[in-house]
């Protein structure tokens, strides 16, 4: 089976941001750059499905700037057998059409089994990446799984409903899946993956740039939070902070 991973480089999570000088971008100096961890459950999944099989092929395939290949070299040394970086000093500009159309585009040349992606990347919570990829390709697509078995062809896939309760779902093959929390325990690359993973290919494409549907104006951090106040003592401060909580918060 030949599994294609989708993955994105993003800032850590508990970077200072900063915005930078053209007010549409974040400041990267002193970011630490890391594998969005959702897509890393989806890495591990597809590690776990070879395992299983016996054979196969690992893709890892990431669009973003040409320091994105630290990241893929991580997944190679997990255990992935190759990578693909589709070079765009831009990608963080791209929105989640252009992003997918992108990726579509190689994925077209990779003859996929599977394309497993994380549910969304931790710097826009979007979400959207995997959906549109699996529309560009023509595939079925389940999101948000945290179970996965491939049996005779299919997917037999489990994800949390709406309502909290469970919902299964087998799905034909090629399809794309996005990944949760729950699904595995990522595992860490060893020594002797690290020393591998400096001899293994990583395919660097240069691509044009891909017509989005939507166009970052600006951007700007939240407003600072309030300092806080003490309204009283005792049941004597209830009834200004009820009114406050009414009048000035207008959660009540």
């Amino acid at each position: 089976m030949n599994i294609v991973v989708c993955i994105k480089r993003v800032p850590a999570t508990d970077s200072r941001i900063k915005i930078g000088a053209d007010g549409t971008s974040i400041d990267p100096a002193q970011i630490e750059w890391i594998i969005s961890p959702y897509d890393e459950f989806a890495v591990e999944a597809a590690l776990q499905m070879k395992e299983a099989a016996g054979g196969g092929e690992v893709t890892i395939l990431t669009l973003g700037p040409a320091e994105s290949t630290k990241e893929l070299r991580t997944c190679l040394a997990m255990g992935a057998d190759k990578a693909v970086l589709l070079k765009d000093a831009d990608a963080s500009s791209r929105d989640a059409t252009a992003t997918a159309a992108l990726l579509a585009e190689a994925i077209g040349d990779l003859n996929a089994d599977l394309v497993l992606c994380g549910k969304q990347a931790i710097d826009r919570d979007q979400g959207q990446v995997g959906t549109l990829l699996a529309a560009k390709l023509g595939l079925p697509c389940v999101t948000e799984i945290r179970k996965l078995e491939i049996t005779d062809g299919k997917a037999n896939v489990e994800r949390a409903g709406e309502d909290g309760t469970s919902e299964t779902y087998n799905v034909a093959l090629p399809a794309v899946l996005t990944c949760t929390k729950g699904l595995n325990e990522p595992r860490y690359a060893s020594l002797k993956g690290i020393m591998m993973a400096k001899k293994k290919p990583i395919d660097e494409r240069d691509v044009s740039a891909a017509d989005g549907a939507l166009q970052l104006a600006s951007l700007e951090l939240p407003p600072p939070r309030r300092d806080g106040r003490i309204v009283g003592e005792g049941v004597e401060a209830v009834p200004e902070l009820v009114r406050l909580l009414r009048e000035e918060a207008k959660v009540l």
